[in-house]
């Protein structure tokens, strides 16, 4: 690539150092296949203790998409279907995959990205009789798909909600460890852990792995024949001991994992903190590592030169949202050049 720096996604880079030395370090020994094997068993042992969670069944997966359609579907019957915020990944980025076993997405209007206790009861008045499909699962993302996040609060009370309507809760937290990391939100692993979730997945690829997300299970009646549904639709991984490696290094006593999501949100806190100063607009506040800058096309233009980033969402015809994203790999530098060449085209320069 040519460009000067790509803020297209948190994984355009590689893998992080520290994962690449763990594995190789560890790659020359034999282990049983399909996350039978001693780094599994380390990996999930980590994160129990992390989370706090010592009765979790912990199953590694290839990726967010394998995630969200194992662990969902393991809550469902085949009339029954997912409330979820209409900006969620599972409703607008994973090409129907849920939508395609039978089950339908009950998707409600939510401009935050978020699933509150008033959205989850405008999906439960849809449902009539045996003619309608029966909500069943309440589907949150921590950070959401926008760059919003809950606070622990705000969290605690829509699952506290859903529960109490007869709904499953199931979290998708591919960028789960950016949320835990913005300290405003009065988060930590261990009260993450004490928010009674029936099932949440720990997001690896999207903070310097190689690919892979840790499910945790902590309902009892979800968690018999999950490794069925793993192998039924292409997630029980010969070599898994891979993933298990990487959660086994991600969870160490260092927290590797938390690390590097601080420095994707700092990277990110200086990108929104410089283009805000310049008089850059946002209709969404971010703590995070994704921010929502909205940028006259012209810019937008000019900046695609050098930079690459995505077009989000139209604002009008002469302006439109955009997504930048930092990851573990993005420089302080990285971040400066950016907002030196924002700075030129502000100034007319």
């Amino acid at each position: 690539m040519s460009m000067k720096y790509s803020f297209f996604d948190d994984y355009s880079e590689g893998v992080h150092p520290e994962l690449l030395r763990y594995i190789s370090e560890n790659n020359d020994d034999q282990q049983l296949g399909y996350g039978n094997d001693d780094y599994c068993k380390l990996g999930a042992d980590r994160l129990r203790a992390a989370f706090n969670l010592p009765d979790a069944d912990v199953q590694f997966l290839p990726n967010g998409t394998v995630a969200n359609v194992i662990g969902l579907v393991t809550m469902l019957q085949s009339f029954e279907g997912v409330v979820s915020p209409n900006t969620g990944h599972i409703n607008t980025h994973e090409a129907g995959a849920l939508e395609a076993t039978g089950h339908k997405i009950i998707w409600v209007e939510a401009a935050d990205g978020k699933l509150s206790p008033d959205r989850i009861d405008e999906a439960l008045s849809r449902y009539e009789d045996e003619h309608t499909v029966v909500p069943r699962v309440a589907y949150f993302t921590q950070a959401t798909e926008l760059g919003t996040t809950y606070s622990r609060s705000e969290l605690a009370k829509a699952i506290e909600h859903a529960k109490s309507k007869g709904l499953y809760t199931f979290l998708d937290g591919a960028r789960l460890a950016m949320a835990i990391a913005d300290k405003s939100l009065g988060l930590t692993l261990e009260n993450f852990g004490e928010l009674g979730l029936d099932m949440f997945y720990v997001g690896g690829t999207k903070n310097g792995g190689l690919y892979g997300e840790a499910m945790v299970i902590t309902n009892v009646a979800l968690k018999t024949h999950f490794r069925n549904h793993m192998k039924q639709r292409g997630g029980l991984m010969a070599k898994g001991r891979f993933m298990g490696q990487q959660f086994a290094r991600f969870f160490d006593t260092d927290n590797l994992w938390l690390q590097l999501a601080e420095h994707a949100n700092d990277q990110a806190t200086r990108l929104y903190v410089g283009l805000e100063e310049m008089g850059i607009e946002f209709d969404q506040p971010s703590g995070t590592n994704q921010i929502f800058p909205i940028f006259d096309n012209d810019m937008i233009d000019l900046l695609l030169t050098d930079y690459g980033f995505y077009k989000w969402d139209k604002i009008s015809d002469k302006r439109t949202k955009v997504r930048l994203v930092c990851s573990w790999a993005t420089k302080p530098e990285n971040v400066d050049d950016f907002l030196w060449s924002v700075s030129r085209l502000v100034n007319g320069q």
